[in-house]
């Protein structure tokens, strides 16, 4: 069998930490996910992917992703059944969350642990430095048309 589930989306809002009775930690949160087509003339559909999180997952995402910011989850499927505050049965679907990785390159300002982000995207890397003259240990293989491939 086959469960696998891979969603690419912003949080709604910023992920709260929970812990179980049992002192396991958890979390849950809501992705919105652009479909990948869009009708012409109308504007791009979304969809709103509930997503769970357990014990160092589940730490991780609340500490470094809060809400807007564009997060990738690898995970599986999980469906669950409960009864409202009505008595009426309901059926939750919901992705388990194994991997949680960061989508975008951190954003200047305050992150949620109180550290300021120095990345700038429109600042290039100094270019490599290359030594000329000595190359130490290479030496030019000569050139030869025997080559086996």
């Amino acid at each position: 069998m086959l469960n696998v589930a891979v969603l690419m989306g912003r949080l709604c809002a910023d992920p709260e930490p929970k812990v179980t009775p049992n002192g396991i930690s958890v979390t849950s949160f809501t992705l919105a996910v652009d479909r990948s087509y869009q009708k012409s003339g109308q504007d791009r559909q979304c969809d709103f992917i509930d997503i769970v999180a357990w014990r160092s997952t589940a730490d991780f995402v609340c500490k470094y992703f809060t809400k807007g910011q564009l997060i990738a989850v690898q995970g599986s499927i999980q469906t669950r059944t409960y009864t409202d505050k009505d008595g009426n049965k309901r059926k939750a679907f919901e992705v388990v969350a194994d991997n949680v990785h960061f989508a975008e390159p951190k954003r200047d300002g305050n992150s949620r642990n109180g550290n300021k982000s120095t990345y700038k995207a429109d600042v290039e890397p100094p270019a490599p430095q290359y030594p000329t003259g000595d190359t130490g240990d290479f030496e030019e293989i000569p050139s030869s048309d025997d080559l086996p491939f």
